[in-house]
């Protein structure tokens, strides 16, 4: 039987773990999945300030410990995104934002097409990786 997170507690203590295996984690004040659309990302969403599991669990797929960065993400890798996120739709307490737009984002992929995973460590630090200050504008539009 695959591993179900049924409770809030389920929940933090996968994120514990998720978070105990990256040396020196820091959790990003954003985070978001996005494909790229004539050279500009679009976000499937962009979390500001919560999913504190989804960006532990992306951050550790992508090899994330902090900061702000963005990382390419293969199809198989947000294919790994999702399926160790998976367990925690068996927590009917919460909604799953991120999990199911990164869902969306993933059917919408043609072939060849890659996402890519920005994270920020600062809303108010801009940076020099365009991903990410396409992520920031967003989060600031939609704050």
């Amino acid at each position: 039987m695959l591993e179900q997170w049924r409770t809030i507690a389920d929940l933090d203590a996968a994120r514990q773990r998720f978070e105990a295996a990256i040396p020196g984690w820091q959790p990003p004040a954003a985070f978001g999945v996005a494909r790229l659309v004539s050279g500009r990302p679009v976000f499937a969403r962009v979390a500001v300030g919560d999913g504190f599991l989804p960006a532990v669990v992306l951050a550790s797929v992508c090899g994330h410990s902090g900061g702000s960065a963005s990382y390419p993400l293969t199809p198989a890798a947000l294919d790994r995104v999702i399926a160790l996120l998976t367990p925690a739709v068996a927590c009917t307490e919460l909604p799953h934002p991120n999990l199911h737009a990164w869902r969306g984002l993933r059917q919408q992929l043609s072939l060849g097409e890659h996402a890519l995973a920005a994270f920020a460590g600062d809303l108010s630090m801009p940076s020099d990786d365009p991903h990410v200050t396409a992520m920031l504008e967003q989060a600031a539009v939609t704050r």
